[in-house]
């Protein structure tokens, strides 16, 4: 359904799943395992797992808050985008990465909710993808501190008001781990 032509692959796109992003996540562990079978049956089916990993000044490249989670383990042949903006597409090569591997359709999973993983799937629909988002494969840390509403219902929002995201010949959706479906 993707309006790009001539890429009718999917790819398991994840997002920022650093140790300083997710360390004080809601549900962490349970978050980081679905998504660790996701990327291990994504490999079995012969799928492109593509990596993100987001740098800041409080994610300073090769510190320990930027690595990916010891849980997970990229292999070296596969596509790691650095950025340092929300958006997984913004001011990096992740656009190119897809082409090359012919892919119009994300299945996404990683952190935060409310910050990269919203910008990221807004920036797919919009450039011509198709993004389903994996429910329980990505969190958020609890900002209620600061004004904002708890972990746990952003996840809920987020997931209601993806699961019904259209724009004109593509489509968003989101499943539960279980129900991710690579082909078609």
């Amino acid at each position: 359904m993707t309006t790009l032509d001539n890429r009718p692959n999917t790819a398991l796109l994840v997002v920022d799943v650093q140790n300083g992003v997710v360390d004080d996540a809601y549900e962490r562990d349970a978050v980081v395992a679905n998504i660790g079978g996701l990327v291990a049956r994504a490999r079995r089916e012969g799928v492109p797992v593509v990596w993100v990993q987001h740098s800041d000044e409080g994610l300073v490249r090769g510190s320990e808050e930027w690595r990916i989670v010891g849980e997970l383990d990229r292999d070296d042949t596969e596509p790691l985008v650095e950025k340092s903006y929300g958006d997984s597409f913004e001011d990096t090569d992740l656009e190119k990465v897809l082409a090359e591997r012919g892919v119009g359709r994300l299945v996404v999973v990683g952190a935060e909710t409310d910050a990269c993983i919203r910008s990221t799937l807004h920036g797919a629909i919009v450039r011509g993808y198709d993004a389903t988002l994996v429910g329980d494969a990505h969190t958020t840390g609890d900002k209620t501190a600061w004004g904002g509403i708890a972990p746990d219902l952003v996840i809920e929002h987020t997931n209601l008001y993806w699961r019904y995201q259209v724009a004109p010949g593509r489509k968003g959706g989101t499943v539960k781990t279980e129900e991710v479906v690579f082909s078609g």
